[in-house]
């Protein structure tokens, strides 16, 4: 497979990404050191690791999650295209959470050694590693308040409405079907719920026409209706940066 340039990137060329100058793509050219292809269950990143490289999801979907000392585990959140991820080893010195593939996947590789170099040489790009971070931060605080005050059926409806849109905002699935390469267990470790809860919440969202997530795809028809369920707005998109 053949090395995508960052100037013919196909996710640049979505509205969803701020447009970069073009002495940032020229910098982009060498900042990026190479590709990295995985298959499903593969780990790229290890909790506890002093990882040397970071990535940008350029196709396929992960997930990211932290393990207790008892084996439990928490999901973090789900990794999708455009998605930075290890960032953490890259300023802290070694991950916090452990990053798993839940399909095949495809990332621009980065040297973690190279990330001052961003900063100093490119400040604008620099800014935009800040603006990921801060989402994260924000994001975060969003699943915090879910977890601890929406019910199972808001924290489900809630859930599925954030991926199905961040997906939508990505061009990727068919109108109202999105694909979901998860198990009902990473969902489940994600809103603090019981593999059964999780069923039967959502076999009772399906019942209510609301959505249906079955053989790998996500199927919401009625948006509006999964917002209410959710406690949450109908969010317009908003430009992003891209690494």
């Amino acid at each position: 497979m053949s090395q995508i340039s960052c100037k013919s990137c196909p996710l640049r060329r979505k509205a969803l990404f701020r447009p970069f100058e073009e002495d940032e793509l020229t910098f982009m050219e060498r900042f990026k050191v190479g590709e990295l292809s995985v298959d499903p269950g593969t780990h790229l990143l290890i909790e506890g690791a002093n990882s040397p490289q970071i990535f940008t999801v350029l196709e396929g979907m992960g997930l990211r999650y932290k393990t207790l000392e008892n084996g439990r585990r928490q999901v973090i959140n789900f990794l999708l295209p455009g998605d930075l991820t290890g960032l953490q080893a890259g300023l802290l010195g070694e991950m916090k959470h452990s990053v798993q593939a839940t399909s095949a996947m495809r990332l621009c590789v980065f040297n973690r050694s190279d990330l001052w170099s961003l900063y100093r040489k490119q400040p604008s790009l620099g800014y935009d590693v800040t603006w990921i971070a801060a989402s994260e931060e924000h994001f975060l605080g969003e699943t915090l308040a879910t977890v601890g005050q929406r019910d199972a059926a808001e924290r489900v409806a809630w859930a599925l409405l954030k991926i199905f849109r961040r997906l939508t905002e990505l061009g990727i699935g068919q109108g109202a079907r999105v694909p979901l390469p998860y198990r009902q267990q990473d969902l489940a470790d994600a809103l603090g719920l019981s593999l059964v809860h999780t069923n039967k919440t959502l076999a009772r969202i399906r019942a209510r026409g609301l959505a249906e997530w079955a053989d790998g795809e996500l199927h919401v028809s009625d948006v509006d209706g999964m917002a209410e369920l959710a406690m949450t707005d109908t969010e317009e998109p908003s430009v992003r940066p891209l690494l």
